[in-house]
């Protein structure tokens, strides 16, 4: 069911936050390098149609899953910035991802700026039919789209003029005809997008190494809080050794061994922001997810978050965390 037209902008210093704000999706982001993470997500209902811009200031990896009410591609922003890779397939800026119903791993390389929309099936297969003459359903693959050049560029015009008018006019962009012109003109720029070009499925070895990668992810949720190794990994995954580094090479970027290490930093950096310093101890902490020598664990911590674990225990709650918790209806531009 639409809500109102609506629309908000949030920025994040805490990736915990930014990734429960995504929508249409269950979603864990983890940077991949040190340095003062900051994100902006600017998001907008206009009834059938969601429209999402986003902005992250370092490289991160994304594993998540896609909600079944909702059919979502994702492109680039910006033509000058670096390709991603998602479930193993290189995405290049004119490109578009149209997701499956599968978990699915995304990494960049560098700062990004990322757009995404998203109907409900049966609205896609509606728009199909009224724009190109045929229905059009989600895939039971990903695919990565190329569009004419001249129809992703209109694409991404309009996608940008509306989330310049969700930052700066968003009473405008709340009136119900403003949203439903706007509305109109995005869902003929993204079905035109979709139904003439060149696309590309994953093959069959994209596909075996996807579903390893999602038997891993399984494997990591249910191992959260203590360390695994990469013969446990191989046993849990029913793949060698081989197999599996080269699965995680494609999909993550590292090595199975680092990603559920930097898994594991991340959850316990979050724990540590959201404790109370006067009941919980870093040693609490840090033993919980996992890491037993705990002068490596202050060290490598450092590393990658700049300071000490018990600064992070000591500092002051951030009201930028509760954002996130909000629901998205109503016809506000929010910045925290």
């Amino acid at each position: 069911m639409s809500l109102s037209p609506s629309c908000r902008t949030c920025t994040f210093t805490d990736p915990y936050p930014y990734q429960a704000a995504i929508l249409a999706a269950e979603a864990e982001i983890f940077p991949t390098t040190k340095g003062a993470f900051r994100a902006e997500l600017t998001q907008i209902n206009l009834g059938k149609l969601w429209l999402q811009r986003g902005y992250e200031s370092l490289p991160r990896v994304f594993r998540g899953t896609f909600n079944e009410d909702r059919a979502p591609i994702g492109f680039l922003t910006k033509a000058d910035q670096s390709t991603f890779q998602h479930c193993g397939l290189e995405v290049a800026p004119g490109d578009i991802i149209v997701n499956d119903r599968r978990p699915m791993h995304r990494r960049t390389r560098a700062a990004c700026h990322w757009g995404s929309m998203s109907l409900e099936p049966a609205d896609l297969a509606a728009m199909g039919v009224v724009v190109a003459g045929r229905e059009l359903a989600v895939p039971s693959v990903t695919r990565l789209v190329r569009p004419a050049p001249a129809s992703m560029t209109r694409l991404l015009a309009v996608h940008e003029a509306a989330g310049e008018l969700a930052k700066t006019a968003p009473d405008i962009l709340a009136r119900p005809e403003v949203a439903h012109a706007l509305e109109q003109l995005l869902l003929h720029a993204m079905i035109t997008c979709l139904t003439e070009s060149a696309s590309a499925e994953m093959s069959s070895v994209a596909r075996r190494h996807s579903a390893v990668i999602a038997r891993l992810a399984q494997v990591f949720e249910a191992n959260a809080g203590r360390p695994l190794y990469l013969a446990e990994l191989c046993v849990a995954t029913g793949v060698s050794e081989r197999t599996l580094r080269a699965c995680c090479q494609e999909h993550l970027g590292m090595g199975p061994v680092h990603y559920l290490w930097l898994r594991r930093m991340h959850l316990a950096h979050r724990a540590l922001m959201l404790a109370d310093p006067a009941t919980t101890t870093v040693t609490e902490i840090a033993t919980e997810h996992g890491f037993w020598e705990l002068g490596r664990f202050a060290v490598e911590y450092r590393a990658l978050f700049g300071e000490q674990p018990s600064a992070s225990l000591r500092r002051p709650p951030d009201g930028r965390r509760r954002v996130a918790d909000r629901p998205f209806a109503l016809p506000v531009s929010e910045s925290a």
